[in-house]
């Protein structure tokens, strides 16, 4: 099985959204990041209710802090998918090995974060509206990111 695009969670903050893409990432075969500290507690029976049995089945890494994160991340693009993006995420040229990163559902990412990503994409939207959940921004992300990677034939193969 060849590699596939990583999630990444810059301190969540809604554990059902969490709960929702730890589901997604099991799924999907792909490995998810939480960069801590998070706003809630992982053990919290929000998050095992939204990720049920599937948490036991996710690559999961809880990285202590940003510069955790980057260290284990390191040789990897990391693509930041933000409302102040500067390019559309299908416009944009994934990879195998790139790290989609979403930020936090209250604040997004510090300054720090933004100028440390590889790319900043934006999933367009209508005007006037400020933007989506996370979870389903992390669907449509990965879902693009694993199509021009022929990472969905990798799904076949997984165990």
């Amino acid at each position: 099985m060849s590699q596939l695009p990583h999630l990444a969670l810059f301190q969540p903050d809604i554990p059902q959204n969490a709960g929702a893409i730890l589901r997604l990432a099991a799924c999907m075969g792909t490995g998810l990041s939480v960069v801590e500290p998070a706003g809630f507690v992982w053990s919290d029976a929000k998050i095992k209710r939204a990720g049920l049995d599937y948490i036991a089945k996710t690559h999961l890494t809880r990285h202590a802090n940003w510069d955790a994160f980057t260290q284990a991340m390191a040789g990897r693009r990391v693509i930041l998918f933000t409302t102040s993006g500067a390019q559309s995420y299908v416009d944009f040229a994934f990879r195998a090995d790139d790290v989609l990163l979403f930020g936090q559902e209250s604040a997004g990412v510090p300054e720090n974060v933004h100028d440390a990503a590889d790319a900043r994409l934006i999933i367009p939207m209508r005007p006037g509206l400020r933007s989506l959940n996370v979870a389903q921004s992390a669907a449509m992300a990965l879902g693009e990111a694993l199509r021009q990677t022929d990472g969905f034939s990798d799904l076949s193969e997984a165990e």
